[in-house]
């Protein structure tokens, strides 16, 4: 007896695409779901990682163009008014600040420099938003996945069941196959969240690292712009 089970189990064909295949309506959603949910977390990997390394490239140029000597009146009609990077846009925006500060006479408004240091605040947080666009997805899908993927398998295993009562046997030709497809869903939620909050992680160091640049950046620009106030 247990030759004929074994037998007829060894049959069964048990690949991924065949397990996939023999799910239920609802477990084929949610494998769907979180292999699509799988493909954007890398698509969102390669995204950033293009995006991150374009970003210090830039700001390591503007770096070497501010620190220079060039005086920042010549730097900022250079840059005009399409800043291409993180750094050029907040050096615009404060210099933008700057001019406007000026009175008809040559003098500075009143609160210059508590201006300046908002609207580099404001530059700061919209390059903020840019870089960390998507990372709440990675997440969302880290910390949802596996749960999705236990809904597709209890949803399995029930259906596994129902099988099992119908068909009136519990030998593993009958039991084996529904197993295996529940499993799966828990599978690949696995694989869609561990690299989730791999990246997740990995991404948001990079991007605190790179703001923590820009308010460097910022706070130095500050310090120049008020040394000129206080000679004024």
């Amino acid at each position: 007896m247990e030759t004929e089970v074994l037998a007829a189990a060894s049959e069964i064909d048990f690949s991924l695409w065949a397990l996939f295949l023999r799910a239920t309506f609802t477990v084929k959603v949610v494998m769907i779901m979180l292999f699509a949910a799988s493909i954007w977390v890398w698509a969102i990997l390669v995204q950033k990682v293009v995006q991150f390394r374009r970003a210090r490239a830039r700001a390591a140029a503007f770096d070497r163009a501010f620190w220079s000597g060039e005086p920042l009146d010549e730097l900022y009609e250079q840059i005009g008014d399409r800043p291409r990077s993180a750094s050029e846009r907040i050096f615009a925006a404060a210099m933008q600040e700057w001019s406007r500060s000026h009175r008809d006479d040559g003098g500075l408004i009143a609160g210059t420099q508590s201006r300046i240091d908002r609207t580099m605040d404001v530059a700061i947080s919209k390059e903020r938003d840019r870089l960390t666009s998507g990372l709440t997805f990675l997440a969302t899908i880290g910390s949802t996945a596996p749960f999705i993927g236990l809904f597709g398998t209890v949803w399995g295993i029930k259906h596994a069941f129902e099988q099992i009562a119908i068909s009136q046997n519990t030998n593993l030709a009958v039991v084996a196959p529904g197993i295996a497809e529940a499993l799966l869903a828990t599978g690949i939620g696995l694989v869609a969240a561990i690299p989730a909050v791999v990246f997740y992680n990995k991404l948001s160091r990079d991007s605190e690292r790179i703001l923590s640049s820009y308010e460097s950046f910022a706070d130095e620009f500050a310090t120049i712009l008020s040394r000129q106030l206080d000679a004024t």
